[in-house]
């Protein structure tokens, strides 16, 4: 059977994408209709049979066993979904034997990395169980010895999970010398070959990364004597290449193409390049290639510019895009080589940045390439362009790859797709909005032309579009509910949201309306009037500093004259049609009902403002330009790109504008468009600032190209300048004071998106799906402010179980209830705390997050934000005999319902 609980634990703890998700329920769908997929002894027809009822693409397994093949887009996770697999078929089937096969030593390397512990990779991340005994990783290295060692281990002790991997090109090589492969020969482990040990295992299931690489090799004829119980195949690219054509594979069950990726904006927007008006016809393939080269860098050096700059502006970790050159041998990659580390190629400053990747490199040479290659991601990594001719065709999986200049002969298809192959996977996992971070750029001056229109031809695999997913469900439509205070809804002035019927669960209905304080539409009427009244009482602090004193005679006497005031011009409406009770209303009773339910369905959230007193002085310190990774190059014509799923175009090229006197003045005329950039204040330091500027590019250009860099960058160059400015921004006063504008402040509506039809449920309930947590809405509560409520986390829901024991109220807050606003790189954003909780002796701002998010910049700049704010809140509570706020940042494995409220306040931040 499918285990719903483990199936939602895995894609919520790996934070799998929509794809990735969808094939594992798949994978999972298969065994819950095809059991026998767990024996040996099974009909494989009568299995084929099931599996193509359920799925529609799938026709035959190709195999000797059961296969299935998962096409996932390159970019999409490939790896990650088979560490998914693995999880899953562990812990909802008790699977513990795993062969995965890589079909090259680049991607066998990477799959080691990727399945060990403690790795940037890991694909088991978030997965406890793993954590806590993590799977044991045998190699085709170390086979001999660690593979022995687990035999004889009882089961529960050691490692349960065994995952051994392999390289398919090492046995294939074996095979065919006439030997046979390495694990199969004779050993003295357990006194038979691994091989044999691996085929007499009862569960091994076969994974084969790439797969359509070695479908029909010898090595692969070998594999099939394992006899798996069934195989997991996972490529972007289901066919195999004949001498007729692509072959497509028969087994597929799951296809989500590249064209699907990139709308969902899984992977970069890949674009052709070339310069304006340029034709090759009139250059020598030297020329074309030189010149290829050079574009090739300056789109490099301007995307390394626009990827600082996000960086600084998101506050988002830096990465250090690479240039990749596709030769057409191995000679001509050393010549490349050679060319780019000289002197006469940007005088010499690509030296020591530049790696050649091929079969010609052996020994310590080609363990030194790989060992560059696999960190080339990393900002201290100094490799800034890799050659290579063809080992790199599947499995890299580097996310920084921004540039590709490809100088082997090739048709416009071919480019296309070894393109796709290599350099769409996204830095920060998604797109970003900026176009220079978000795409890939191909250099192709010479098959410019030919490259757009083989994108723009409908089977083009960047135009190709299927229906893949299935169609949408029921539990796929999406409404908008908007959910009123608590105060509205004791009054019966809230309307209760359509989102399908309640559930009644742990005793009680989970979206159960109050019993209404006011029952006739004359009664509801002074009610709304009463709120109105209360709403101008907010921003008078001096007169009504809490919502407490609403309840004082004097400011009852006022409400009750306002809102007889409001109900006045409407007495014949208010009169009309409504029985001769109407005529002898208490309007004082139902006034101090009205206001006592509002008192007692709020909390008081004072609105407080920090503001200068005095003399104010806003500007930027001085500071030392960082233009460690600023290398613009020159360029004279013109580069223009075209995004090939769009069409769009965009150009790398001079400004058109007057020259100026001296080179500083390109910059600082560019930086002075920014609105908070003020000339005359700050002439001195954006004249040092761009001299920083101009003396970096004089260390390695001349005065000509130095002029043309800054005539045609200067706005690239203005805004990274402006990013580091904002660093060093200062606002000065003699003193700050603290302004408090309203002593309370109503409760604003809840606004959430939900799925249709799907009712509220206890908070109470136990949530097996929680990685869909945040698509529902619960109920059932006593002491919340609010009649339903939103969760972001199954962590969120198990605090409220302890709110509602522990609490006096308390409520999750909606967006510009506090107006708190904290500092993020140049950004503001604003700050909405997860919950707000009233006790006998203090209110409480609450924020739960993962134990490994507490210290990221983001996390500290709320929690400093949120403490200041709570630091004034009591200050001004002391002065009008109210309670003390303290901001609580609780780490998620902290939080158990058989902990107190008290025992999370060692967790306070202070201001």
């Amino acid at each position: 059977m499918m285990n719903p609980r483990v199936l939602h634990a895995i894609t919520g703890r790996l934070s799998l994408r929509p794809p990735q998700e969808e094939s594992l329920k798949r994978l999972a769908r298969a065994i819950e209709i095809s059991p026998d997929l767990l024996q040996h002894e099974r009909e494989v027809l009568a299995i084929l049979s099931t599996l193509k009822a359920e799925f529609s693409t799938l026709e035959d397994f190709e195999r000797e066993f059961p296969s299935l093949c998962f096409a996932l887009a390159t970019g999409v996770g490939k790896t990650r979904l088979m560490g998914a697999f693995i999880a899953y078929m562990h812990l909802a089937h008790g699977i513990n034997n795993f062969f995965v096969l890589a079909p090259n030593l680049t991607i066998y390397n990477k799959l080691i990395a990727d399945f060990t512990r403690n790795t940037p990779k890991y694909v088991f991340k978030g997965i406890a169980e793993f954590a806590q005994q993590p799977p044991l990783i045998i190699t085709g290295d170390n086979y001999d010895q660690t593979g022995a060692a687990v035999e004889d281990q009882p089961r529960g002790f050691a490692h349960d999970v065994r995952i051994n991997i392999f390289n398919i090109s090492k046995i294939n090589s074996e095979v065919r010398g006439g030997k046979e492969p390495r694990i199969k020969r004779m050993r003295e482990v357990l006194g038979d070959s691994y091989f044999n040990h691996l085929a007499n295992l009862s569960d091994l299931v076969l994974l084969m990364d790439e797969s359509h690489r070695y479908r029909a090799q010898a090595g692969m004829r070998a594999i099939n004597e394992l006899k798996p119980l069934f195989g997991l195949e996972v490529t972007a690219t289901p066919f195999v290449e004949s001498s007729r054509g692509p072959v497509p594979f028969k087994n597929v069950v799951m296809d989500y193409p590249l064209a699907q990726a990139m709308e969902d904006g899984f992977v970069k927007e890949p674009a052709a390049v070339t310069q304006r008006n340029f034709d090759a016809k009139a250059h020598t393939s030297e020329e074309i290639e030189k010149t290829k080269l050079e574009d090739g860098v300056r789109l490099h050096e301007t995307t390394k510019v626009e990827l600082v700059t996000y960086a600084r502006e998101s506050g988002v970790k830096a990465v250090k895009p690479f240039m990749l050159v596709i030769a057409r041998d191995t000679t001509h990659a050393a010549q490349l080589l050679d060319l780019l580390e000289s002197d006469a190629f940007y005088e010499g400053r690509y030296r020591g940045k530049v790696i050649q990747v091929d079969s010609s490199r052996t020994g310590a040479e080609e363990e030194e390439m790989i060992t560059r290659l696999l960190a080339v991601e990393s900002v201290d990594e100094p490799t800034e362009i890799v050659i290579h001719v063809n080992m790199l065709k599947e499995g890299w999986d580097v996310t920084n790859l921004y540039t590709i200049v490809p100088l082997r002969a090739a048709n416009a298809r071919t480019l296309i797709e070894q393109s796709i192959g290599r350099g769409l996977r996204l830095p920060y996992g998604k797109r970003t909005g900026v176009a220079a971070v978000d795409r890939l750029n191909i250099v192709a001056h010479d098959k410019f032309q030919e490259i757009v229109d083989e994108a723009n031809r409908g089977d083009s695999p960047i135009r190709l579009k299927q229906v893949i997913l299935d169609a949408p469900s029921a539990d796929d439509k999406k409404v908008s509910v908007q959910i009123e205070s608590g105060a509205a809804a004791r009054m019966g002035l809230a309307s209760n949201p359509a989102i399908g019927p309640a559930i009644g669960v742990i005793g009680t209905d989970a979206a159960s309306a109050p019993v209404p304080v006011f029952n006739t539409e004359v009664e509801r009427q002074v009610a709304r009037a009463v709120m109105e009244v209360i709403g101008t009482y907010e921003v008078k602090p001096d007169l009504v500093p809490t919502s407490d004193t609403l309840l004082n005679a004097g400011i009852q006497k006022d409400i009750q004259e306002k809102v007889a005031e409001l109900l006045k011009p409407k007495q014949g409406e208010l009169l009309k049609g409504v029985d001769d009770q109407a005529l002898t209303i208490d309007l004082p009773a139902l006034v101090a009902k009205a206001t006592e339910v509002v008192v007692q369905q709020t909390i008081d959230i004072p609105r407080i403002a920090v503001v200068p007193k005095g003399e104010v002085t806003t500007g930027f310190r001085p500071f030392t330009l960082d233009v460690s990774r600023l290398h613009l190059q020159p360029g004279e014509r013109e580069i223009v790109g075209q995004n090939l799923r769009t069409n769009e175009q965009f150009t790398l090229a001079a400004e058109i504008g007057l020259k100026e006197q001296r080179p500083e003045d390109y910059i600082v005329h560019a930086l002075i468009d920014f609105d908070d950039v003020d000339y005359f204040t700050h002439a001195d330091l954006l004249y040092e600032l761009a001299s920083q500027m101009v003396q970096h590019l004089n260390g390695y250009l001349s005065d000509t190209e130095v002029v043309s860099v800054l005539d045609r960058d200067r706005r690239l160059i203005a805004k990274e300048i402006h990013a580091q400015m904002m660093l060093h921004f200062f606002e000065d006063a003699a003193e700050f004071e603290v302004q408090v504008s309203r002593g309370f402040t109503e409760l604003k509506p809840c606004n959430y998106t939900v799925t249709a039809g799907q009712p509220p449920r206890h908070y109470r309930e136990t949530v097996d799906d929680v990685g869909r947590i945040k698509q529902m809405l619960f109920g059932g509560f006593k002491k919340c402010l609010y009649q339903l409520q939103k969760f972001d986390s199954d962590t969120e829901r198990r605090f409220a179980v302890i709110l509602e024991r522990d609490a006096i109220k308390w409520f999750k807050p909606a967006k510009g209830q506090f107006q708190i606003y904290y500092k993020l790189g140049t950004e503001q954003p604003e700050y909405v705390p997860d919950f707000v909780v009233e006790t006998a002796a203090a209110i409480l701002m609450v924020e739960t997050k993962r134990r490994d998010d507490l210290q990221t910049p983001e996390v500290k700049a709320k929690a400093e934000a949120a403490a200041r704010w709570c630091k004034h809140a009591s200050d001004y509570a002391a002065t009008v005999g109210g309670k003390p706020w303290k901001y609580l940042l609780i780490p998620h494995d902290e939080v158990a319902e058989n902990k107190t409220l008290a025992d999370y306040m060692r967790f306070e931040q202070k201001a």
